[in-house]
């Protein structure tokens, strides 16, 4: 056995610093980033001859990179156009319906049951149904000025949905690249998390609250606690304890996730009795997958999620509560 210096020398002398296969990535180079590259300049130069038309982007989507190529000029990435595909399965409204052609693609779901889509399966819709290419056609050349879209979509998204995004013009591929750029600082700020309209609530309540471990629980269940979102006025005797649970994606792990909150319940009901637990959860992540929803809403004594409506009973609850 070697000895643990000489372990941790191997690690630094021996450091490749960025593995790379390099068969791989001459296949992948050709196969991928220049065939993409190669299709992007054929569309430029038709754009540039014809200008910005819905039925040479129709035909693109016929093309194996078609797809790709559409998002890569528009920034939009494919889970983007996974939750926004699920979105419209799942809303009705007549004029994004029509928009869409959602009645010559979308078939009878139980929307109960409804799962996101694939990667496949969305280009293989792309592939056979011609309908579902003029409606994603249309999403990209009109989709910013629908007036639902433009409701429940972030600005930053919404503005990728714009008809000057195909024209190859610089002034929209600049912004583009800036928005991609950008993306996951966007994502990662705290001003762009759901939970900081609950801390504004409580702020303008003048309603004390932490975050972290209850106190009842540390050194007697510390392999079932865990840290708590919201904690109602302070860690020794909440009166409320909130958790926030906003899922713009799905995953197999929403499934572990309800189960956690359960236990969690019953650890509350066991020592703090007098305390309520609620849960905001809210997102096309748990639409998407509703029997771990049924699970994760059993957990709470309440559920909010983050529409003004609910945001004002939860804020009419507070006052209840605490006597305001």
């Amino acid at each position: 056995m070697r000895t643990n210096e000489e372990k941790f020398t191997t690690v630094i002398q021996k450091n490749t610093f960025y593995f790379f296969n390099p068969e791989f990535e001459q296949r992948y180079e050709i196969q991928n980033l220049n065939a993409l590259s190669n299709l992007l300049q054929i569309v430029q130069a038709k754009v540039q001859q014809e200008g910005v038309r819905n039925e040479f982007f129709e035909e693109l989507l016929l093309h194996p990179n078609g797809l790709k190529a559409l998002l890569a000029l528009n920034g939009f990435s494919n889970e983007s156009l996974k939750r926004l595909t699920t979105f419209l399965r799942i809303i009705d409204d007549e004029v994004l319906d029509a928009l869409t052609f959602k009645a010559h693609w979308r078939k009878p779901e139980n929307r109960e049951e409804i799962k996101e889509w694939s990667d496949n399966t969305i280009e293989h819709l792309v592939r056979s149904n011609q309908y579902f290419r003029k409606g994603l056609i249309n999403l990209f050349f009109e989709g910013s000025s629908n007036p639902l879209l433009g409701r429940v979509l972030p600005p930053f998204e919404l503005r990728k949905l714009s008809i000057d995004k195909l024209s190859f013009k610089p002034e929209p591929m600049i912004d583009t690249l800036v928005r991609y750029k950008e993306k996951g600082s966007y994502s990662g700020l705290k001003e762009n998390n759901p939970e900081t309209v609950i801390e504004k609530i409580l702020h303008d309540l003048g309603l004390k609250h932490t975050c972290g471990d209850l106190q009842g629980l540390v050194g007697t269940v510390d392999d079932k606690k865990r840290t708590m979102d919201f904690i109602i006025p302070d860690q020794t005797s909440p009166k409320i304890i909130a958790e926030s649970s906003f899922l713009v994606t799905t995953s197999s792990g929403q499934g572990d996730k309800s189960k956690t909150e359960i236990s969690i319940r019953a650890l509350i009901s066991e020592h703090y009795p007098q305390a309520k637990f609620i849960g905001f959860v809210d997102g096309i992540g748990w639409y998407a997958r509703q029997n771990d929803l049924k699970r994760m809403v059993s957990a709470y004594d309440d559920v909010f999620t983050f529409h003004k409506d609910e945001l004002d009973r939860f804020t009419q609850f507070l006052k209840k509560e605490f006597d305001k």
